[in-house]
């Protein structure tokens, strides 16, 4: 009687709390390693942001406690990274909420039944499997192409009298567009190559988020009367907002490790070999980017629904 009290009490688990111990259990093996391998980095990256660094040819790597010394450098005296920060930080906002409704369109499209499906699926995330720098090249040096010919048919459309882009563009402005909503859409169809290489992962997010979801709620939707419009804000946008939450995540974070302000802190120590000044951008980066996730998951989780 006692040991059935003792197995109620302390090894009987919820619905909920079983939930958390599989999540657990499942970023186990994660948080092993990021305490054995990357906690020290992050430590030393302290540390190094906060001292002068220097080579020694006798003893080595020697190093100096500097105060802030280096984050006033960067913030006053550096010639380019507040600018470089500040873009960076700009791009990944205008990539962001593109990438996310890019991947979920494509997601939807592709969870449908079509022949050749496998195919198509699989050409979207070929980017992300082959992202070399030859890919990069490609997708770069193909858009340089199509803007030049965009260019030159713009061109010669004019000259025949013909509509072209900029008539889009003037017209929209004429249309009292917000001029922000306007160079919004610019910047947007400018970074497209990029949009579409940064999505391979977040669409296959999606797809494992849209075969998840229970058909019934669609067939009550159906006997409701729903339109696809209706179906999609009442049934599929709530219960992919989970992995939206996710997809912002991993966008936000991948978007800066292939930022420019990055590249400036690898080229600082590997060109100029000033690894105090190196490390602290990339602690500014780093709480800048830790910051915007804290704001953005707590805007988002405040309207996700989560279904058990």
């Amino acid at each position: 009687m006692t040991a059935m009290r003792r197995k109620k009490g302390l090894f009987h688990l919820s619905y909920e709390q079983r939930n958390a111990v599989r999540g657990y259990r499942f970023i186990l093996p994660w948080l092993i390693g990021f305490l054995i391998f990357y906690v020290g980095c992050i430590i030393q990256l302290g540390e190094f942001s906060v001292s002068k660094i220097g080579m020694d040819a006798a003893t080595g790597m020697t190093k100096e406690y500097i105060g802030f010394a280096n984050y006033v450098e960067a913030f006053t005296s550096h010639p380019t990274f507040k600018q470089t920060l500040t873009t960076s930080v700009f791009d990944m906002l205008i990539d962001l909420p593109m990438i996310i409704f890019f991947s979920l369109f494509v997601a939807i499209m592709l969870n449908r039944k079509f022949r050749g499906r496998p195919i198509v699926r699989a050409i979207f995330f070929l980017p992300i499997i082959l992202s070399a720098d030859a890919v990069g090249t490609a997708i770069t040096r193909a858009t340089e192409l199509m803007n030049a010919g965009i260019s030159s048919s713009n061109t010669e459309m004019a000259e025949a009298g013909a509509v072209s882009v900029s008539y889009y563009m003037t017209l929209f402005s004429d249309l009292a567009l917000p001029e922000t909503v306007l160079q919004y859409i610019v910047d947007a169809v400018n970074r497209i190559a990029s949009i579409i290489k940064g999505s391979g992962v977040q669409i296959i997010l999606f797809i494992a988020a849209l075969q998840s979801i229970p058909g019934s709620l669609y067939e009550v939707a159906k006997i409701e009367g729903a339109t696809g419009y209706e179906t999609f804000w009442k049934v599929t946008f709530p219960m992919v907002m989970p992995h939206i939450i996710t997809n912002t995540i991993y966008t936000i974070v991948d978007r800066f490790s292939t930022s420019d302000v990055v590249a400036l802190a690898t080229r600082t120590y590997k060109e100029l070999y000033n690894y105090g000044l190196s490390s602290a951008f990339s602690v500014v980066s780093t709480l800048i980017t830790v910051l915007i996730l804290a704001l953005v998951v707590y805007l988002l989780n405040k309207r996700a629904f989560y279904y058990n």
